[in-house]
């Protein structure tokens, strides 16, 4: 393997790592939200004395 075909790698290793990390932080994100979200509404459901309508 030449030294061009080497850093080639490394970059294209790299790419996919910072990408990898990236949807892993938005994946956390969303999770975090929505659990905030669901902790919101059985408070406010709570609060108002009714719950979802089933």
């Amino acid at each position: 393997m030449t030294a061009m075909a080497g850093s080639y790698v490394a970059f294209v290793a790299a790419a996919y790592g910072m990408a990898a990390v990236a949807l892993g932080g938005l994946g956390l994100w969303v999770y975090l939200d929505a659990r905030s979200v669901r902790r919101r509404l059985a408070e406010l459901e709570t609060v108002s004395g009714r719950g979802r309508a089933r």
